[in-house]
């Protein structure tokens, strides 16, 4: 049963085109399996989470962190009595308008679109739903509800002027409240996120060799974790040794997150969803001892992964490739497929060439945007 507070997909607040609706799903559950079935999340298999996609099959993608994400978004839900499937929909479209190459090549397109606007990966993501994708008969894009969409804009809190321009022309017409906090659904989805990525980080890093075990252990939170199975498995194997911990330390993040959000609901008593918005602050929170932890694990994570020699030399590399394909296509952008020429064949102005390029390499994958450059640019 949902708690009072949670999202009711009866009373959602629409779609900004009027559907009727299905007899078989409700409407946050229909917006999850149009997400699922888009391109642009299938194209996710193809995109960076740290490691470039040809780097290795067992590193993380973008469309394997989403799934992981959605999976502790809907467990976070169903503990909280919260609406599993909105939660659900807004986790598996958060990172929908991530460039080819991680926040590498989203750096690359926010510095290339600075004289245009520039360029946010949350605002391409609802950019995605809400217009470029093109699967149905009566409407751009997917035709979400109210509360996915606002899931999508605000998951990380309200947002600030001056808002990203793909955000600030469809609020223009659909007013997600951007001012406001988002549902606690997306609330636990954005929570999700934290609670998924440095887990599965640390996995990935000391998969790759660039920590070692003992290092992790030695870290505040994780170290607990490993001493807690070599006191119950003395002589287990290392991969099982660092899957438990590993498996542990991702426990403690979710019971810490579920006491601190049952301790706000509780002290603000919310009777509706939109109670929650107007809380002032969210509700789904770490406690101040495990951020503060957790932040030591942030540290070592930034300076031993995410700027190890290896993966800053692999960045460069591919930053430099978004950079040169940018300026090829302002230049040429009749080399454009045609059904991207289409939006500006009617008004070719730079400013709108510019916002087609960046929604076309935007939409790259990792393999196609290094295709596409040694093709057009290294042949």
């Amino acid at each position: 049963m949902q708690a009072i507070f949670a999202a009711d997909p009866a009373g959602t607040k629409g779609r900004l085109f009027p559907e009727e609706e299905s007899a078989h799903r409700t409407p946050f559950h229909r917006d999850r399996d149009r997400i699922i079935h888009s391109s642009a999340f299938r194209r996710l298999k193809h995109k960076t989470q740290v490691f470039v996609e040809h780097e290795g099959d067992y590193f993380r993608t973008r469309l394997t962190h989403s799934i992981e994400v959605a999976q502790v978004a809907r467990t976070l839900a169903n503990a909280l009595a919260l609406n599993q499937e909105l939660a659900e929909a807004v986790a598996l479209a958060h990172d929908l308008g991530h460039t080819p190459f991680g926040h590498t090549g989203e750096d690359a397109m926010d510095e290339l679109m600075q004289p245009y606007g520039g360029f946010d990966h949350n605002a391409q993501a609802l950019k995605i739903v809400t217009s470029l994708e093109r699967s149905y008969a009566e409407f751009d894009g997917l035709n979400l509800t109210w509360e996915t969409l606002e899931g999508i804009a605000k998951h990380n809190g309200p947002v600030d002027d001056p808002l990203p321009y793909a955000l600030a022309e469809y609020n223009a017409k659909h007013d997600l409240e951007l001012n406001t906090h988002a549902c606690a659904e997306a609330q636990v989805a954005a929570l999700a996120d934290d609670i998924a990525y440095n887990n599965h980080d640390l996995h990935d890093g000391l998969r790759a060799g660039l920590f070692t075990d003992d290092e992790v252990a030695a870290l505040p939170l994780v170290g607990p974790c490993f001493a807690e199975v070599d006191e119950k498995y003395p002589k287990l194997d290392l991969r099982r040794r660092r899957n438990e911990a590993l498996r542990r330390f991702f426990g403690v993040m979710v019971e810490d997150v579920l006491r601190v959000t049952r301790d706000n609901l509780s002290d603000l008593d919310p009777q509706s969803a939109q109670d929650i918005r107007m809380a002032g602050c969210p509700m789904a929170q770490f406690s101040s001892d495990l951020w503060a932890d957790l932040k030591q694990v942030r540290t070592f994570l930034f300076t031993r992964m995410y700027r190890a020699p290896s993966v800053v030399a692999m960045r460069k590399d591919v930053s430099a490739k978004v950079r040169a394909l940018f300026p090829y296509f302002m230049e040429k952008p009749y080399l454009l497929p045609m059904e991207w020429q289409v939006e500006f064949a009617h008004s070719p102005d730079e400013q709108t060439i510019a916002r087609v390029v960046c929604d076309y390499i935007a939409g790259m994958t990792d393999r196609f945007a290094l295709q596409q450059y040694e093709q057009l640019l290294n042949s």
